[in-house]
């Protein structure tokens, strides 16, 4: 993709094509584009820890990919960045900048409404870009991850909450004919993938081996593949004492090959100083 026109200042929105309505648009927003996050708990908080143990938000340029109502833009922005957020649901933006107003958060440099595989941005012009749970609703997720390779500076960091296909819970719901059921439906994850998808065609959900397939080919290198349990905050609202006990087991199993059953991929991509794919011309 060419680089916008110059003139703009690096890393602000830029003129470039609209996002494109999902191709299951009639379907509810909690399966076409997956829940936000409604309030900030434990659980948030924990996530952007683990962000941090890979990359350090001050002064930082950073994109929120898929934000929602722009909680984790906050975040960010709390921890000194210059923060953006995009998402291609408007009613979604229009809450996060009444958040921002009403919360008085500076370091929001803006939202803007984008889909993940044609960002309005320069080339090269943030230093990280963050995926929390939203690569799995992208139309294309090879496409967005060359996008990101665009859009990353030399040395910059993407990192990535993404579904486990081994996790025993189905959390986007499922689709019965054409009745949407939602809630954490059992081992649906584990069904062979033709009846997986056609129960749930409206999120992926990603094995270990498929990180490599998406950035093969870019400039985007793995530094780091864990995986995450949920936060359990639901669990800690009815028994402080039950969640202290389910959080202690899951978070030990994040370090021994219990992992692998965990809620959610957490990969963590840099891309190279040096290109290694061709030229803007190469591919016109």
């Amino acid at each position: 993709m060419a680089s916008p026109a110059s003139g703009r200042p690096s890393g602000s929105p830029t003129t470039a094509q609209p996002a494109q309505a999902h191709p299951s648009s009639g379907q509810p927003d909690a399966a076409r584009l997956g829940n936000p996050s409604f309030v900030w708990r434990s659980g948030q908080e924990r996530r952007v820890a683990l962000m941090e143990r890979y990359v350090s938000f001050e002064g930082r340029r950073v994109l929120d990919l898929g934000c929602g109502l722009g909680e984790y833009v906050r975040a960010f922005a709390r921890r000194g960045a210059d923060a953006l957020g995009s998402d291609v649901a408007m009613n979604r933006l229009a809450e996060a900048r009444e958040r921002v107003a009403a919360s008085g958060t500076t370091g929001v440099r803006g939202f803007f409404g984008a889909a993940g595989e044609y960002l309005p941005l320069h080339d090269a012009s943030m230093d990280v870009i963050v995926l929390n749970e939203v690569i799995e609703h992208v139309q294309d997720d090879r496409a967005t991850v060359l996008e990101i390779a665009r859009v990353l500076k030399p040395g910059g960091t993407c990192i990535l909450y993404a579904p486990n296909r081994l996790y025993p819970f189905e959390t986007h719901g499922i689709y019965l004919g054409k009745r949407y059921v939602f809630g954490n439906i059992p081992f649906v994850n584990w069904l062979p993938t033709l009846l997986r998808d056609r129960l749930v065609p409206h999120a992926r959900a990603y094995r270990h081996g498929d990180w490599k397939r998406l950035v093969r080919g870019t400039d985007l290198r793995i530094v780091d593949h864990a995986y995450v349990y949920p936060g359990f905050d639901n669990i800690h609202h009815r028994s402080a004492l039950l969640a202290k006990v389910v959080r202690g087991f899951c978070y030990w199993a994040e370090g021994n090959p219990l992992r692998r059953f965990g809620l959610s991929h957490l990969v963590v991509l840099q891309r190279d100083a040096a290109p290694t794919h061709t030229t803007e011309g190469d591919r016109a």
